[in-house]
């Protein structure tokens, strides 16, 4: 009777079992990762952390994390959130620093508009 789920071998003698003459069938594989999902995403944390260069790396990161999102819904690879997590840190990163740069211009223009030689001798 212990033998009753084991008797019909497979003819295939390369086949691997596991033991109850059922074929070993591996774990699914999952589709692979983005590459430019996860190179968005270190771009936009980038963007945040790195004064003034964020804002060119902010635009990079927008860039290649749409591609990276067309690319996802394309091929049905992984790697979504982290395509959104770059695109969302590298708008803010952007805005981040182009608000600064705007700060700063103004600053100078006013200065300059002002007549003075040296506008922070007041510092």
């Amino acid at each position: 009777m212990s033998n009753l789920y084991k008797d019909p071998q497979s003819s295939d003698p390369f086949q691997e079992t596991n033991g109850y003459n059922a074929p070993f069938n591996p774990p699914p594989q999952l589709p692979p990762t983005n590459s430019k999902a996860v190179a968005s995403m270190v771009l936009g944390i980038l963007a945040v952390v790195i004064p003034y260069l964020g804002f060119i790396i902010g635009i990079i990161g927008i860039i290649l994390s749409s591609l990276s999102l067309k690319e996802i819904n394309r091929h049905g690879e992984q790697g979504r959130g982290m395509a959104i997590a770059g695109l969302v840190c590298s708008i803010i990163g952007t805005l981040i620093y182009a608000l600064i740069i705007i700060f700063i211009i103004v600053v100078f223009v006013i200065a300059a508009a002002s007549g003075e030689t040296n506008p922070f001798s007041d510092i």
